[in-house]
């Protein structure tokens, strides 16, 4: 059984603009039988990704913040 916490995981990154990549990711992984040498790129723009995703929400939270 999954808790809680896990579900809301998987909601949140379903929601990420970050899905696709993702799930590319995720599906090179299984086209190449788990071999990730053959994956690099598709982790590098997941990566990358994922890194502007959070640079834009720090920079939202920091325009938020009351003590800024």
């Amino acid at each position: 059984m999954q808790s809680e916490d896990s579900l809301q995981y998987v909601s949140r990154l379903s929601d990420s603009l970050c899905y696709p990549q993702y799930t590319a990711s995720l599906k090179c992984l299984e086209d190449y039988k788990l071999d990730k040498s053959k994956c690099q790129e598709q982790f590098d723009v997941y990566k990358e990704c994922k890194k502007k995703e959070r640079e834009a929400r720090l920079e939202r939270n920091k325009k938020r913040s009351l003590f800024s």
